[in-house]
């Protein structure tokens, strides 16, 4: 390797440098260095604070160029790489520089991230999201015994003790992408499981979930019932709120115990159905009173006049049999609306 750089170095000083880099991270292989002392001697090279974060865990590293650790939040990346390991981002490595980045910079931030994903191999796989799915399953089955719920969690990661939200998912984007946005700083484990992703987590923010995604959140209590709050939530999730808790359903979770001849055979359900079927401007309409429980705000979802959706409103009312603008009219559209939606899921 010195040969190739005394060959190289007379090319210019990028070609030198890159493998320079090349060279000091093989050094740093050999030596089986962990992951802070990864950061701090990349810190040491980049002259700038360096950052090491793994998705599946949460466990984070931020090192000043004089090789103190630092307390998080960070000032901002001013570039960063994601660190992949058997095709899954498991973690992101990134340089927070003041000013513009330096010249090698994404040379730095490959390596590191290269080295990083031998680290991660070399102590374990256990840091990454993907989970084996018959362990989740054990974890969230309503079947299984205790004993074996408990040591599915502890080989999943997970302290007995500790307290696990189950979330049910449905999504174009890779199941382990969702796990490291709804639990970012803390542990995460993720499998596919009938017709929905499964993620369990310690913590669940649900802010950062990109459009598309649709999640039911369950509580914190036994897996195997957190679960099927999950898989309820899910089935009340709209494109207009793509993710619900369950905790937050309260008396509304009833409806998904209706059984679904029961709810078809409703004449308020029948005729949302027949307004869905013939005219799907009119069903938006609906939606979007019923969400707002004003013919104002309702404008305002639709972008429309207040006085052509209250014209809406009347036809819509009319057509369902039901006096919209009454309290117990605009109950009687909620749930007969709800309750149609379920029927997808029934």
């Amino acid at each position: 390797m010195e040969a190739l750089a005394a060959r190289l170095s007379h090319l210019d000083a990028q070609a030198e440098g890159a493998i320079r880099i090349v060279m000091f991270y093989d050094t740093l292989m050999r030596r089986r260095v962990d992951l802070p002392a990864l950061a701090r001697a990349t810190a040491g090279l980049a002259e700038c604070v360096v950052g090491i974060r793994l998705h599946g865990t949460g466990w984070t590293v931020r090192v000043g160029p004089d090789g103190r650790e630092l307390p998080e939040p960070s000032a901002g990346a001013s570039t960063e790489l994601p660190i992949t390991l058997d095709e899954e981002a498991i973690g992101t490595v990134w340089l927070e520089r003041p000013e513009a980045t330096g010249p090698l910079d994404e040379e730095v931030l490959d390596r590191l991230a290269i080295a990083a994903t031998s680290v991660v191999e070399r102590y374990g796989p256990a840091r990454t999201t993907m989970a084996d799915p018959a362990l989740v399953e054990l974890v969230v089955s309503a079947d299984c015994d205790e004993a074996a719920r408990a040591r599915a969690l502890r080989l999943l990661g997970f302290a007995v003790d500790a307290p696990v939200r189950v979330v049910a998912v449905r999504s174009p984007l890779p199941l382990d992408r969702i796990g490291a946005l709804l639990c970012p700083a803390g542990l995460v484990k993720a499998a596919p499981l009938a017709d929905a992703g499964v993620v369990l987590a310690t913590a669940v923010d649900r802010r950062e979930l990109p459009p598309g995604v649709r999640a039911g959140v369950g509580g914190t209590g036994s897996p195997d019932r957190s679960w099927w709050q999950a898989r309820t939530a899910l089935r009340f999730t709209t494109e207009r709120e793509p993710v619900v808790d369950y905790a937050e359903l309260g008396a509304l979770a009833l409806l998904a115990q209706v059984p679904a001849t029961a709810v078809r055979a409703d004449g308020d359900v029948a005729a949302v159905a027949a307004l869905a079927a013939a005219a799907a401007d009119d069903l938006a309409t609906l939606d979007a009173y019923c969400t707002t429980g004003s013919l104002r705000r309702a404008a305002d979802l639709l972008h429309l006049h207040h006085s052509s959706v209250a014209r809406r409103v009347e036809r819509i009312g009319a057509a369902l049999g039901v006096d919209l603008t009454s309290p117990v009219g605009l109950v009687r559209a909620r749930l007969a609306l709800t309750a149609w939606r379920l029927l997808d899921d029934a």
